[in-house]
C-alpha cells in the first residue's frame, strides 16, 4: 500500500461529525445516544443543559450533542446550531398526546437558517411499546414528505433495546460523507 492510500485511510478514519439529538422530554435521545455508546441505560435521569459524547461509527467520530427538551430548554437550543454537520429528531411514537407538539418544535428547527439543508434523522423511538405508532403515521402526521431543502429519513427503533439505531445512524453517516 502506497504513502497517498495510506494518507486517505487516515484521513477518513478522523472524519469528524458535530450531530445534534433534539426531541421533547422523555423522548429517548438519552438512552438513544447511550446505547450507541455501548453504556448502560439502566437508571437514565431527563437531561437539565446538555451532554457531549464521541460514538464511533465506521470511520467516523460522531460528536453527538444530546440537549435536554423540557420547555424551558428548548429556546437555548440555537445556542448550539453553529458547526452541526446533522440533526437527529427523537420523537416518542408511543405519546399521541405530544406528537403536535413534537411537529410544532421540528417544524421551528426546520426554519433555522444554521440549520438550513442539514441532513436530519427522526428516530421513531419506543416501537417496543404498546400503541407506538408507525414511521409512516408519524411522517404523514408531522407532513415529512413536504421536506424538500434536505435530505431526511425516518427510523423506527428502540432506544431501550437499540433496535433500528444503527440502521438510523448509518443512513446519516452516509448522508454527511
Amino acid at each position: 500500500m502506497g504513502l497517498l492510500n495510506i494518507l486517505r485511510m487516515f484521513r477518513k478514519a478522523d472524519r469528524q461529525v458535530r450531530i445534534l439529538f433534539l426531541g421533547l422530554d422523555n423522548a429517548g435521545k438519552t438512552t438513544a445516544l447511550q446505547s450507541l455508546a455501548d453504556e448502560q441505560i439502566d437508571n437514565i435521569t431527563p437531561t437539565q443543559g446538555f451532554n457531549v459524547k464521541t460514538v464511533r461509527h465506521a470511520n467516523y467520530q460522531l460528536h453527538v450533542w444530546d440537549i435536554g427538551g423540557q420547555r424551558t430548554i428548548r429556546p437555548y437550543w440555537r445556542n448550539y446550531f453553529g458547526n452541526t454537520d446533522a440533526l437527529v429528531y427523537v420523537i416518542d411514537a408511543a405519546d399521541e398526546r405530544r406528537l403536535e407538539e413534537s411537529g410544532l418544535e421540528l417544524n421551528s428547527l426546520l426554519e433555522e437558517e444554521k440549520l438550513a439543508g442539514l441532513p436530519m434523522l427522526v428516530f421513531a423511538n419506543k416501537q417496543d411499546l404498546a400503541g407506538a405508532q408507525t414511521p409512516d403515521a408519524i411522517a404523514t402526521s408531522l407532513h415529512l414528505n413536504a421536506i424538500r431543502d434536505r435530505p431526511w429519513h425516518i427510523q423506527p427503533c428502540s432506544a431501550k433495546t437499540g433496535e433500528g439505531l444503527q440502521e438510523g445512524m448509518e443512513w446519516l453517516v452516509r448522508q454527511v460523507h
